[in-house]
């Protein structure tokens, strides 16, 4: 054993947790020895393993990120009059959002901490403004695609605002047909994507717009993952439908600045058309005791870091710069498309518009789920989806040196899972297998919350990341079983059915 490891596992030893503060506070170093060694069971985001999560540049950019992150370590954005450097880069960060996504100087937004805090305020400022402007509003929906991120179902849970479907064309973009069948008179709210998190296909926001002004309904696009990438892969030449303010209707959006940005994490930002909608999103109250309050965003308590890492990012890259990583990933991209249809049995869904995309597979006896596992064996962290099946990846800059090893791993995986079809009745595969198919998507939702109350108990001490972790092997056996039963009953009613006899 190596001198530093060594020292390492006596590091590790001298921690321990009884539920309790230590007593005696511990050394830092010891302490930032322990978080290293932690951190090595942690996704390998370094070495391109991740299709998610991580947005890395490269390693000049992060030290720099972390340079303008710590100059405001400590500031508390909650009171704007207090740093007015911070809200001048607020301001900033928000026109230049406004330009790229062609809105005019009308445009006013602020910075939040993510694409969920983005849609969340997004969602509070359509319910407040229709429960003003229409007064015998009973039950409020929005109308969104299918594959729609799921923030917007949190917001509708959040805000008490009802969420209504529309099916998916065969573009893999929302059926506008469809969705102007649904809008009813407690519609307040469109929905569409550029692009859409599943498939990476953008959602027609020309037809949604005219849905929009026929109906006087605002029109809500979720950028939060194109907004930084969209509009320099326009300029490169690929063809973009119209998905920003330059569509008439539109009247909000949200994008990620430590996404495709490339800024730290924590900076999103939410743009209305004008103050008329944004005004709808502030919440003062008058009257307490600790004096007049006033905030813009959800969160009292606002890092000054974020803000200025993401006024930082844009400002040390700009358009040069994101036009330059546009055309390199999407390169990187291309190149996985192409590798992943030419392995016999997969390919990839619709037509993706940009760095993100799904695929499946299209052979009865490869169960793309036994794939990923055999991929994660590998050291790959994947992403799965259901409806279809399917496996999910968001490319950034970093994987352009790891993508030749995922393909090539690829390949092997699915020529293993093809030698070895139990595999999909074994582990993860199982697990995610049985979720998507379960009929009963009520005994799916009761079972994934009792994972997250194991997960989040006061007695979990296991913080694998493996599913099998947090209790899940008899939940896996029992699906498996459950399945099995409903298939049976499923092939016995279609035989009887089908009977010649009958």
């Amino acid at each position: 054993m190596s001198a530093i490891m060594e020292e390492t596992e006596r590091f590790r030893e001298s921690i321990s947790f009884n539920g309790s503060l230590p007593q005696k506070g511990y050394d830092r170093e010891i302490l930032l020895s322990e978080m290293n060694a932690a951190k090595q069971k942690d996704a390998n985001w370094r070495e391109g393993k991740t299709w998610s999560l991580v947005y890395h540049k490269d390693q000049q950019h992060e030290a720099f990120l972390k340079e303008a992150y710590s100059n405001y370590f400590s500031e508390n954005y909650m009171n704007p009059m207090a740093f007015p450097s911070l809200r001048r880069y607020e301001h900033e960060v928000v026109r230049m959002c406004a330009d790229l996504l062609r809105g005019d100087p009308n445009v006013v937004g602020t910075i939040t901490s993510g694409g969920t805090e983005s849609i969340l305020l997004a969602i509070k400022t359509y319910r407040d403004r229709a429960r003003e402007k229409r007064k015998f509003l009973r039950r409020p929906n929005m109308i969104v695609p299918e594959t729609v991120h799921v923030a917007f179902d949190k917001a509708a849970h959040y805000f008490d605002v009802d969420i209504i479907r529309a099916p998916l064309d065969e573009s893999m973009c929302v059926d506008t047909i469809a969705v102007e069948k649904l809008i009813n008179r407690n519609t307040i709210l469109l929905i569409g994507s550029a692009p859409n998190y599943p498939y990476g296909t953008v959602d027609d926001i020309t037809a949604l717009g005219r849905l929009a002004k026929k109906f006087k309904l605002p029109l809500h696009v979720d950028a939060c993952v194109g907004g930084f990438m969209l509009p320099f892969v326009r300029e490169l030449g690929q063809d973009i439908p119209a998905f920003d303010f330059e569509v008439p209707g539109v009247t909000s959006m949200s994008v990620d600045v430590h996404k495709y940005g490339y800024a730290a994490k924590g900076a999103s930002v939410i743009l209305y058309k004008n103050m008329d909608f944004l005004k709808y999103q502030f919440v003062v109250c008058s009257d307490w005791c600790g004096g007049v309050y006033a905030s813009p965003t959800l969160h009292g308590t606002r890092t000054g870091g974020s803000v200025a890492a993401a006024w930082a990012a844009m400002n040390s890259i700009g358009h040069t710069g994101y036009v330059d990583l546009a055309r390199e990933t999407m390169a990187i991209t291309e190149k996985l498309i192409q590798g992943i249809n030419a392995i016999d049995g997969l390919e990839v869904i619709g037509y993706p518009k940009m760095t993100i995309f799904a695929y499946l597979s299209r052979d009865e006896k490869l169960n793309v789920f036994a794939v990923a596992d055999l991929m994660e064996k590998k050291g790959w962290h994947i992403d799965r989806q259901q409806k279809p099946n399917s496996l999910h990846a968001m490319v950034t800059i970093n994987h352009q040196t790891h993508y030749q090893k995922y393909l090539d791993d690829l390949r092997e995986a699915v020529s293993i899972a093809r030698q070895q079809p139990d595999l999909a009745q074994q582990g993860n595969a199982a697990m995610y297998g049985m979720v998507a198919q379960m009929p009963l998507r009520g005994l799916v939702k009761n079972n994934v919350l009792k994972m997250m109350e194991t997960m989040y108990s006061s007695k979990n001490d296991n913080f694998a990341n493996s599913l099998d972790s947090i209790g899940n092997s008899k939940a896996v056996d029992l699906g498996v079983k459950i399945l099995t039963s409903f298939s049976k009953a499923k092939n016995y009613l279609n035989g009887l059915l089908n009977s010649p006899k009958r």
